[in-house]
C-alpha cells in the first residue's frame, strides 16, 4: 500500500494533475434526470402501470 501511494504521489507531482479522469456519475445526467421527472409525474398522475415480478428466481 506504501509502495502504491508514492508512486502516485510522484506521479501527480511529475505531471501536475490526477493521473486519472474524473467524471460525474452519469444517474445525475441531465437526460436521466428528465426521465425520472417524467416517471414521476405519471406516477402522481396515474398513469403509471406496476406489475409484480419475482426479484429471485427459484432455483427449485
Amino acid at each position: 500500500m506504501s509502495a502504491a501511494f508514492t508512486i502516485f504521489a510522484k506521479k501527480v507531482a511529475r505531471e501536475r494533475r490526477i493521473p486519472f479522469e474524473v467524471s460525474a456519475d452519469p444517474f445525475y445526467s441531465d437526460s436521466n434526470i428528465r426521465y425520472l421527472e417524467e416517471i414521476a409525474k405519471d406516477i402522481r398522475e396515474g398513469k403509471a402501470h406496476f406489475a409484480e415480478h419475482e426479484l429471485i428466481e427459484d432455483e427449485t
